[in-house]
């Protein structure tokens, strides 16, 4: 039975192109023939470019917007910070699209399917049951019925994502950089994509939803009109733009164990809370390191230990940040240190590399 892979995002992709260049033949399994524009992860870290060119897919010959510097804005003030080397713009259409392509093309077998249950041993799919003694679980921030991710906090994180068109004045305001805009309660990231669009995902307490009636054109309106450096970005959007959502995201969580012959990646494996900009790196590097692992007749059990030991720091580095940032106090006093002592900046972004 061949390796099975659920999810084609990066971290399944990315395990599907190890494991094809091992010629072990493995099954990458999707739900949609159609490559869509998943809410998280427009935004590549340096580390995740140079693992992106080592496969053969380099985010700047897929477009990608170049990025440099990032701005840490609170309220009118801004604080920018460069980069250590380049990150990049980029939807996950396009990226998820490229590496998919490339998985096929190094000889893995693309199957549609849509999961509805999970099990060590086999994968319960809408037309039949996939048995195999591998499987990788690269379902993203969604679990799959079986393999659940405990919820406790009492006010759950959700994420918000609109897309803004592409226009010259956004373009002009965001060109080179990614923006962190810190709100009581979350934060908003913006970044160019490949397209001139911009990417706007947000990060937020359940409770901000809910004070806006539980409608997000409404919590979005409310930020605008408290936050104007925020609001300067979200005049480019019309009042019909689409606003995806995704609730009860599980932020800080790490898988430090699994069942046997389960590999779980990305998402399923550590979830980092996203103001890092280290999310598609831990999906990449989960998927590589899971089939390095399999290969070599590593159990899921041990590669899951060994990953969480690996990711704990970056993950508790951004949590302690993201835990400052949605306080008014933290937010300003992290904007301060960004402007003044940009050496510290450096070193929060290093400490949240995996």
């Amino acid at each position: 039975m061949p390796p099975l892979v659920l999810g084609a995002g990066p971290a399944g992709s990315i395990a599907a192109i190890v494991l094809a260049r091992a010629g072990a033949e493995p099954v990458l399994m999707d739900r949609d023939a159609q490559v869509g524009d998943a809410l998280c992860g427009g935004f590549l870290s340096w580390r995740s470019a140079a693992r992106l060119r080592a496969i053969g897919a380099d985010p700047a010959e897929l477009g990608g917007h170049a990025v440099d510097a990032l701005a840490l804005i609170v309220g009118r003030h801004e604080a920018v910070a460069r980069l250590p080397a380049a990150g990049f713009g980029l939807s996950r259409r396009a990226l998820d699209t490229a590496l998919r392509a490339r998985a096929v093309a190094d000889g893995a077998r693309l199957v549609i399917e849509r999961a509805r249950a999970v099990r060590p041993g086999a994968i319960e799919g809408d037309s039949r049951e996939w048995p195999s003694e591998a499987i990788f679980l690269a379902t993203g921030k969604h679990d799959v019925r079986g393999e659940p991710r405990p919820r406790t906090a009492s006010d759950p994180a959700l994420g918000l994502r609109i897309r803004l068109p592409a226009q010259a004045g956004l373009h002009a305001m965001l060109r080179g950089r990614i923006e962190l805009h810190l709100f009581d309660g979350g934060y908003a990231g913006i970044v160019l994509q490949e397209d001139g669009s911009a990417n706007v995902c947000l990060a937020l307490r359940k409770s901000r939803l809910a004070a806006a009636g539980g409608d997000p054109r409404a919590l979005l309106d409310h930020l605008a009109g408290a936050h104007p450096r925020f609001a300067e970005r979200m005049a480019f959007a019309g009042t019909d733009l689409p606003i995806d959502t995704v609730g009860s995201v599980p932020y800080g969580w790490i898988a430090r164990d699994s069942e046997r012959g389960l590999f779980r990646l990305g998402d399923q494996a550590a979830v980092i809370p996203s103001l890092a900009g280290e999310g598609m790196a831990i999906a990449m590097t989960s998927g590589e390191l899971a089939a390095k692992a399999w290969l070599a007749g590593h159990s899921a059990p041990g590669f899951q230990r060994r990953f969480a030991r690996r990711a704990w720091r970056p993950v508790r580095t951004a949590q302690l940040v993201w835990e400052t940032a949605e306080r008014p106090r933290g937010a300003r006093l992290l904007a301060a240190l960004a402007g003044r002592a940009p050496v510290l900046a450096r070193a929060a972004m290093a400490l949240t590399r995996i």
